[in-house]
């Protein structure tokens, strides 16, 4: 805990985001290349074919939607509980990354539906909470937009995503809870080849790269914009 307060501080984060920054980037960069060679270098799967390649897409993306999410209410929990000076504009920060993993893992679960199920939506439990995922991300979002006050637009978007987290356990559980199309876990549960494994962890290091190399870049530019905000304003006073 005083480690996440000790960078609260803007200057602090700053210094600390803009030495951290170069080597996620560079990171990202190269997982993402590697993994991408790795994922179109598999066999095809004995039942899946080709279409294999899109798992490796689909379900880092779909990983990392949920877990935008989670990072988000977490540092919701930090703005209303604990007053962290940045957990608000980190949360903010989070929200249109976390749409964008979303809205990738959809349409790359549609594209992959097609030729396993013969569809490319069915209103399943895994992909109706999925959907409600999207919607409570550009929620939170409108809400942020919709009040002026910047500091009861926070605490409003704060308690909203208290709220939404309850979609996270149903999202990961629902394909156990209720008798779903879509198949249950794959990779924790060791249902898929060895030869596997290697591309799709490395697409997920990428993917968490890449969300760190933005996030703290989006971060570090609202930090900027109140900067500049607060300097015309003492000079218009």
């Amino acid at each position: 805990m005083q480690f996440l307060f000790r960078y609260a501080n803007p200057h602090n984060f700053m210094r600390l985001s803009g030495a951290v920054l170069p080597f996620t980037a560079i990171g990202a960069a190269l997982a993402l290349i590697a993994g991408l060679y790795l994922s179109f270098s598999v066999p095809p799967d004995y039942q899946q074919g080709r279409t294999v390649t899109i798992f490796f897409i689909h379900v880092p993306a779909a990983t990392m939607a949920m877990g935008t999410y989670i990072a988000i209410a977490l540092c919701s929990l930090l703005s209303l509980v604990w007053r962290h000076p940045l957990s608000d504009t980190a949360a903010r920060a989070a929200a249109p990354l976390g749409a964008m993993f979303t809205a990738l893992g959809l349409i790359t679960g549609a594209l992959w539906g097609k030729p396993m199920w013969g569809t490319y939506w069915v209103w399943d439990a895994r992909l109706t909470s999925f959907l409600l995922l999207l919607f409570i991300y550009f929620g939170y979002m409108a809400l942020w937009s919709a009040i002026e006050d910047e500091a009861k637009a926070a605490r409003a978007a704060a308690i909203l995503a208290l709220v939404g987290a309850v979609n996270i356990p149903i999202i990961k559980y629902s394909v156990d809870w209720w008798n779903t199309l879509h198949q249950g876990s794959t990779v924790t549960a060791f249902k898929m080849a060895a030869v596997y494994y290697p591309p799709f962890f490395t697409m997920l290091l990428a993917y968490s790269l890449l969300f760190a190399t933005l996030w703290m870049i989006r971060i570090r530019t609202a930090i900027v914009e109140r900067r500049a905000r607060n300097l015309m304003q003492g000079a218009a006073a």
